[in-house]
């Protein structure tokens, strides 16, 4: 691990497409970039493991997605929270700090919002770390039914069922330590402040808004796919083989466009982070190099 005192974290925030995107940064700047894209529901807050075992080796960037953790969105911003917008703040927050070359590692959300920004600047891309970040429809679960249901008829009734059964912290909870053989490594800090920051005023129905635009990256799925035939970065699919949204199809099936990429499953759930951090950083740096 690496010493952290040599490479602190700094807690910034840029000015991006009229939102203030709240940042970690942490390592050499002359080191290769790491984009560290995170998920639902969750902060760059779910990196903070893993930068200080890669912080000697990266100049690590990890943004915090408008709707989450600590970026404010001016409500005279008028923000359409959906997929495209998100991906859109994203390609403006690399443009502001003038970031032409970057890996990237996606996670749940991070992965539909990172794979917009790639097919806009493709040659940016360096390297490519899917940890539970899906891009194929042999990878949906079970677990997305509520959702589906949501999709197919989007009544107030639906709508409210998916946010008793997912925007509180019982369920926060549950997708932090379903699949752990260990929930108590898990520190429940990261549950907390999920849930915490998501009882914003407003922000449930954000998420809401969000579940439903999500049925739109499933149509931009063979746009993803495409970017990983013809560059094929190199890549690392690691994966919680317990995970009920994102199951191990969907991390199998990434060899399917990039044969040279790696695809390694972990015996814990979607946060795998919060289990494995160490381990993911050792194969990060074999893989990327």
């Amino acid at each position: 691990m690496a010493d952290t005192s040599q490479f602190p974290v700094r807690y910034r925030f840029a000015e991006a497409d009229g939102v203030r995107v709240f940042y970690r940064e942490a390592g050499d700047p002359q080191k290769p970039v790491l984009l560290l894209l995170h998920g639902f529901p969750s902060s760059s807050h779910q990196f903070r493991a893993l930068i200080p075992h890669l912080a000697e080796s990266f100049h690590l960037i990890a943004p915090d997605l408008p709707g989450f953790g600590f970026t404010d969105v001016p409500d005279e911003r008028r923000y359409v929270y959906s997929f495209d917008a998100l991906a859109q703040t994203l390609a403006a927050f690399v443009d502001a700090l003038e970031l032409t070359r970057y890996a990237m590692y996606v996670f749940d959300y991070g992965a539909p919002t990172g794979l917009r920004l790639a097919l806009r600047y493709p040659e940016r891309v360096s390297g490519f770390v899917s940890q539970n970040g899906n891009a194929y429809l042999e990878g949906l679960g079970d677990a997305w039914a509520p959702v589906r249901a949501y999709w197919d008829n989007p009544t107030q009734e639906n709508r409210q069922r998916l946010a008793d059964a997912m925007l509180n912290l019982e369920g926060t909870r549950w997708q932090y330590l379903h699949g752990v053989k260990e929930p108590e490594t898990v520190a429940p800090e990261g549950y907390y402040l999920d849930t915490l920051l998501m009882e914003r005023p407003g922000n449930k129905d954000i998420q809401l808004d969000l579940f439903l635009d999500y049925a739109n990256n499933l149509k931009r799925y063979p746009e993803f796919q495409h970017f990983f035939r013809t560059v094929q970065p190199p890549a690392l699919i690691i994966w919680g083989e317990h995970d009920p949204f994102f199951i191990p199809p969907g991390a199998h099936a990434y060899k399917r466009d990039n044969p040279n990429a790696v695809v390694e499953l972990l015996d814990t759930g979607h946060f795998a982070l919060e289990t494995h951090a160490p381990w993911i950083a050792k194969r990060i740096k074999e893989v990327l190099g």
